[in-house]
């Protein structure tokens, strides 16, 4: 499927990896019931960014905030930011996550966007490192999903049970089994 993180991968790629990664995983699994309409109505926009700079990086967010809160969601409804270089160390990304949530919190937007979190070496707090529930936020990339608050409510209201989607998600991938799951995301073995 999607190769491991590379020095020197076109965005393109970047791009067509992370594509994949979505039909074969989040929609082909149906990881996230919302994602498969948004995407086949090619309302995601990704943006690759290869700095490692702080300002740089604090710099492409803004940007794509900027991107995502003015244009019509009809057109562009999320957007999936993607890191080449700088955070293969889960816990940089933790620390790039934290700030860019801050920064979020600072300029009152939270209540307009949330940050969803993909890692190849995702791993959640308190789990079994051996556990497949982290392979439903790994990802080729390290890659932070910009939501529309609006969208993840009115998509929320139709669900009886959030918390069971994630539980669903978990009993998918034990399903499947970690021979079949890895295939699927060779970089998160």
């Amino acid at each position: 499927m999607c190769p491991p993180q590379a020095l020197s991968i076109s965005h393109q790629d970047v791009v067509n990896n992370t594509r994949l990664w979505l039909d074969q995983m989040v929609v082909g699994l149906n990881l996230c019931p919302f994602s498969s309409g948004v995407i086949a109505q090619d309302q995601v926009y990704y943006a690759v960014c290869d700095d490692t700079n702080d300002a740089r990086l604090k710099q492409f967010y803004v940007t794509e905030l900027q991107r995502l809160l003015e244009a019509d969601e009809n057109d562009l409804a999320t957007s999936l930011l993607m890191f080449t270089k700088g955070l293969e160390q889960f816990d940089e990304y933790l620390d790039l996550l934290d700030w860019f949530q801050e920064l979020l919190e600072n300029a009152n937007l939270s209540d307009h966007i949330q940050l969803a979190s993909f890692h190849p070496r995702y791993q959640f707090d308190g789990v079994a490192s051996n556990d497949l529930s982290h392979f439903t936020n790994r990802s080729p990339y390290p890659t932070i999903h910009l939501l529309r608050q609006n969208q993840v409510s009115n998509a929320l209201a139709h669900v009886s049970d959030p918390k069971k989607i994630y539980l669903d998600n978990i009993a998918t991938l034990n399903d499947l089994g970690r021979q079949k799951v890895e295939a699927l995301c060779p970089w998160g073995k």
